[in-house]
């Protein structure tokens, strides 16, 4: 790496960090709110927390690192071009060709890295998470708490009113049922019920209690002794997990089909839009002020529309998105850099 070279990556570096921090930080949040909705029908712990986030990391990486390097890229260049050290290289004589070869091989390892993620980690971390949510939901570990509202068991809303620590005594006291559906409404209360794991299936043992059926404006009450309501929550972990089996589900799962177009390309970004990023960037500051801004933002919309578009055709979208980028991207780069420094 030359000395010019070794300026620019740093120049980029230290923006590409600050970047990636704030994406990095807010995916992060993102998604701790989407672990935080699990522990509303399992009990996880603090540790179990930073294992799902881990599981979600691949996830996070893939979507901020892409965005990142290209807005960074951008606006490292805009920096210099602000303050006039892009001119002072190239009348030098250094060729702009030069600095696009330099970033094209950074985005071209990028990428392929970004690649693995995604065809490799990412699957493997999604079915890690989700073996680790079905086994906590085999286990005894309801997150069912005394005097809380909205709380779910299967198909049933739950409140109870106490619950005991003495294991001699049921677990829950004071408990209501409540489900609804298109045909009727139904009402169970309990003195006291305990929770019972058979065969990885959870069941809610009620004790001494009532029955209200309501339909078409009519109630039907039943007592019971002894009641079970069984949860349609059952081991669904797969063990016998394999990427290659996973991704050839693609012709016949949309959803795979739609996963792959969406992390391949978001993978590919770095080296489809490095060419842009170095067109945006590389101005002359006093006539091209604002140009970086609209393009960062017209590139990011237009890529991603595209992914969205082409998500469900993975075999002809992903290089047909990638392809059509990259020339643009050599075109725009021709006519706004090289022909003119």
């Amino acid at each position: 790496m030359n000395r010019v070279n070794q300026y620019l990556f740093s120049s980029f570096l230290s923006t590409f960090a600050s970047l990636f921090a704030t994406l990095f930080l807010i995916v992060s949040i993102v998604f701790f709110i989407q672990i935080a909705r699990i522990t509303s029908y399992i009990d996880i712990s603090f540790f179990e927390l930073l294992k799902l986030y881990l599981f979600m990391l691949p996830q996070i990486l893939l979507f901020t690192i892409p965005i990142g390097f290209f807005v960074a890229l951008a606006m490292s260049f805009f920096r210099l071009s602000r303050e006039n050290e892009s001119i002072v290289i190239f009348t030098l004589g250094y060729n702009p060709k030069d600095i696009a070869k330099f970033f094209l091989k950074i985005s071209t390892i990028l990428s392929i890295t970004l690649l693995f993620i995604a065809l490799v980690a990412m699957p493997t971390a999604m079915n890690l998470n989700n073996n680790f949510v079905a086994y906590k939901k085999t286990k005894l570990s309801l997150n069912i708490k005394p005097s809380e509202f909205g709380q779910k068991f299967g198909e049933w809303m739950v409140f109870i009113d106490k619950q005991n620590i003495d294991e001699n005594l049921s677990k829950y006291e004071n408990i209501v049922l409540y489900n609804h559906n298109k045909d009727n409404e139904r009402f169970i209360t309990a003195s006291s019920g305990d929770i019972t794991n058979e065969n990885a299936r959870l069941n809610l043992i009620l004790k001494d209690g009532y029955i209200y059926d309501i339909k078409d404006n009519k109630w039907n009450v039943s007592k019971y002794d002894l009641l079970t309501i069984r949860s349609n929550i059952q081991d669904s972990s797969n063990d016998n997990f394999s990427i290659t089996a996973y991704w050839k589900q693609t012709s016949s799962d949309p959803k795979v089909a739609k996963n792959l177009t969406i992390y391949c390309l978001i993978a590919l970004f770095p080296l489809a839009s490095t060419l842009f990023a170095l067109s945006f960037g590389i101005v002359t500051y006093r006539y091209e002020k604002g140009m970086v801004y609209i393009g960062i933002f017209a590139v990011l919309s237009a890529y991603f529309t595209a992914i969205l578009l082409l998500s469900k055709h993975p075999f002809y979208g992903i290089p047909l998105v990638f392809v059509v980028t990259f020339l643009l991207s050599q075109v725009a780069f021709i006519n706004k850099v090289v022909k003119k420094y």
